[in-house]
């Protein structure tokens, strides 16, 4: 409680020094959070008020205590009061990780009051760990929560800090990392969320004498009269994430969209495929974007050949559950998780960490459970994607992760690094083309960008970039 209350104050010093502040408390452990972060500020020499509920607690009874002998009372905590007393910076302490909507009405009526106070102009509202009123495990606002300008989230993420309509109220998040046992860290972490120079680490890097042989030969495997496009994508993918050779085999006439990809196009595909294979094998295959019905089939005999592989797509398939290996990673969006899952598609997005977890607990592998933002889940545990664009939200941008994704196997990396490095490269590429075109992104566009975005990640390597996003 030391610890969180000590980060919440330095946060809020840091961005608003001299600013008037108000802190909420509530009954619990957060409430303890506030009061510490109000003793703080105030040993700073910076003007609070605090506002507190009844402390339930033992350890926020003792910092009221503490508070009180700095010279800082705690006056009633009240919705009238809130609306009185609101300006500069509020300092939501109500309610923490342990809440399950609903709210009790009285403190409903104070969370309106606080949104309503920032509302006027100079208010800003900062929520420790997470905004009250939302379930740190839900994605979902279920009724009335604390709408916030920046989350100090307390030593790891929660899903409501991530996902969905849960993470627009948190607004601004910054990680406050606690100095507590790391067994203790490591027990209650949900997910990591490795930052660029983490990233950059894990990208390949071509020797001087490199050549098109050692740089990875990646193989697409998909397209179908009609969705001949996605196969194209993934090869562009591929080619513009560091693969030295690209070819496409598929039953359809893939359009040639740029001259360096090689297209093979063969009525028997599982024949066509264990013929080349026995020729030589490729150094990853990407299978499944646009590839039919045929593609469960061709997948389990892909999957037979234990190379590093990436499915997407007509391969997401429930007959495919505990056919993933060591090397594979399967990249569903929630509607084909849901289906490979057995649920609706609403479960999945209230709660992708879970939905991610228990998608590599039956196919086996590396799951990317793609979103804004994605989840990387390995036997190791979670890993959540940063940054991204609005804008990729259009066809294709699947098909061109996945042959990026590829890519970065077919050079050596590891399953879960080329899952983790290819969603943030792609991501980047997504941040740099809505920085060119504003608007109406297509996954061309973002495949274009990616010589840049690996440059800027590897610009990070010798700078640590802040736990802020």
């Amino acid at each position: 409680m030391e610890e969180a209350g000590r980060a919440v104050a330095e946060a809020v010093r840091a961005r608003w020094p001299g600013e008037r502040t108000l802190l909420l408390a509530g009954g619990g452990a957060n409430g303890g959070d506030a009061l510490v972060a109000a003793r703080f500020l105030a040993a700073w020499g910076e003007a609070v008020e605090v506002l507190a509920a009844p402390a339930r607690h033992p350890l926020t009874r003792l910092n009221r205590r503490r508070l009180a002998a700095y010279g800082v009372r705690a006056g009633v905590l009240t919705p009238a009061a809130v609306t009185r007393c609101a300006r500069g910076v509020v300092v939501d302490g109500l309610l923490g990780t342990g809440f399950t909507p609903p709210l009790r009405p009285e403190l409903g009526a104070v969370v309106a009051a606080v949104n309503a106070a920032r509302s006027r102009p100079g208010v800003r509202v900062v929520a420790i760990d997470l905004p009250s009123g939302l379930n740190a495990a839900s994605a979902e606002v279920a009724g009335e929560a604390v709408e916030a300008d920046l989350t100090v989230a307390l030593s790891g993420f929660k899903t409501a800090l991530l996902f969905g309509p849960a993470a627009r109220r948190a607004g601004r998040v910054v990680l406050a990392p606690l100095a507590v046992p790391p067994g203790w860290r490591e027990d209650h972490a949900l997910a990591s969320r490795p930052d660029d120079a983490e990233i950059a680490a894990w990208l390949p890097m071509r020797a001087a004498d490199a050549h098109k042989g050692t740089a990875g030969h990646v193989w697409v495997v998909g397209g179908h009269p009609g969705t001949v496009g996605a196969p194209a994508l993934a090869g562009v993918g591929a080619l513009r994430a560091g693969a030295g050779l690209v070819t496409v085999y598929s039953a359809a006439e893939v359009p040639l969209v740029t001259p360096e990809l090689m297209l093979r196009r063969h009525a028997d595909l599982a024949g066509a495929l264990a013929g080349a294979h026995a020729r030589g094998a490729p150094d990853a295959v990407c299978l499944g974007m646009g590839l039919g019905p045929d593609a469960p089939a061709l997948a389990r005999q892909v999957l037979g050949w234990d190379l590093p592989t990436v499915l997407d797509a007509d391969a997401l398939q429930p007959e495919l559950a505990g056919a993933g290996h060591a090397r594979c990673v399967w990249t569903p969006h929630p509607g084909e998780a849901a289906r490979l899952l057995g649920v609706g598609t609403p479960e999945v997005t209230r709660d992708p960490l879970a939905a991610a977890r228990a998608l590599q607990e039956r196919l086996g592998g590396v799951v990317v459970l793609k979103g804004g933002p994605s989840v990387v889940a390995h036997p190791g545990g979670l890993s959540v994607g940063r940054g991204g664009h609005p804008g990729m939200a259009s066809a294709g941008m699947g098909d061109t992760l996945a042959g990026i994704v590829a890519a970065l196997l077919g050079q050596g990396l590891p399953a879960p690094d080329a899952a983790r490095a290819g969603v943030r490269l792609h991501a980047r590429a997504g941040e740099r083309a809505g920085a060119r075109l504003g608007y109406g992104l297509t996954a061309s566009d973002v495949a274009a960008e990616l010589g840049g975005a690996w440059l800027d990640l590897r610009r990070t390597a010798d700078r640590r970039l802040p736990t802020e996003w």
